[in-house]
C-alpha cells in the first residue's frame, strides 16, 4: 500500500452513484457485501462505495469495479429475519481506488482522497448561478423534487458541494453520474451538469 492510501472495505454498487454529501439508503444481499458491512460496522464505518461497469453482474472482481468511488459513513444498519439488509450511508469524499490488498471473503481496496483543483473565482460565481438557474427550470417540470430544495440550493456556496447535491436529485444515466464524480474540478462539474440538466429538460418539454 502506497504511504498516501489507506485500506477500505467495498460495497459495489449496482445501480446508483453515490456522491459527497448525499444520504441514501441501500439495500445489501450479496456475501462479500455483507461483509465488508460488518468489518466497516466493527471498525470506524468508513466503506468505499464504488460502481460496478455492468450492473447485470452478480459477483464481480477488481476489474469491473470503477477505479473512482466515495468514501462513505454508515449512520445505520438495519437487519431483517428475511431478506436483505438495509444501510443507510452518507457520502463523505471522493476516493481513488489504487489497488485490492484483499478480495476474499469481501474486498479490501487500498484507496486515496481525491483533492480537488482551484478553479476560477470569477468563473465560478457564474458558474453557480447559471446551475441553479437551469435546476430550477428542472424542478418546474419534476413534481418529484420538493420545491424548499431550490431553497436550499440557493443557500450553497461551495461549487463542488453545489454540483454533488444536485446531482442527486436529478435523473440521470448511471454513465453520466459516474462522469461526473470522475470530474474533480467543481468548475468543469458544474458545466458538465448544466448540460445534462439542460439534455433533459429538452426531453420532457418534448414529452409534455
Amino acid at each position: 500500500m502506497k504511504a498516501d492510501a489507506r485500506g477500505l472495505p467495498l460495497l459495489p454498487l449496482r445501480d446508483i452513484i453515490v456522491f459527497p454529501h448525499m444520504v441514501v439508503p441501500l439495500f445489501v444481499g450479496r456475501d462479500k457485501s455483507l461483509s465488508a458491512l460488518e468489518e466497516a460496522m466493527a471498525g470506524d464505518k468508513q466503506i468505499l462505495l464504488a460502481a460496478q461497469r455492468r450492473a447485470k453482474t452478480d459477483d464481480p472482481n477488481a476489474e469491473d469495479i470503477f477505479a473512482i468511488g466515495t468514501v462513505g459513513h454508515i449512520i445505520q444498519l438495519l437487519r431483517f429475519p428475511k431478506g436483505p439488509v438495509k444501510v443507510l450511508v452518507e457520502g463523505r469524499a471522493r476516493a481513488r481506488i489504487r489497488g485490492f490488498s484483499q478480495v476474499d471473503p469481501f474486498f479490501v481496496c487500498d484507496v486515496e482522497d481525491v483533492v480537488e483543483p482551484e478553479d476560477d473565482v470569477s468563473e465560478i460565481a457564474a458558474l453557480m448561478r447559471s446551475v441553479q438557474d437551469v435546476f430550477e427550470d428542472y424542478v418546474k417540470l419534476n413534481t418529484r423534487i420538493p420545491p424548499e430544495m431550490l431553497v436550499s440550493v440557493r443557500t450553497i456556496e461551495e461549487a463542488g458541494r453545489l454540483a454533488d447535491t444536485i446531482v442527486a436529485h436529478v435523473a440521470l444515466k448511471l454513465k453520466d453520474k459516474q462522469e461526473l464524480l470522475e470530474t474533480f474540478s467543481p468548475a468543469r462539474r458544474l458545466e458538465r451538469l448544466g448540460e445534462l440538466m439542460q439534455g433533459e429538460i429538452e426531453i420532457r418539454q418534448v414529452e409534455k
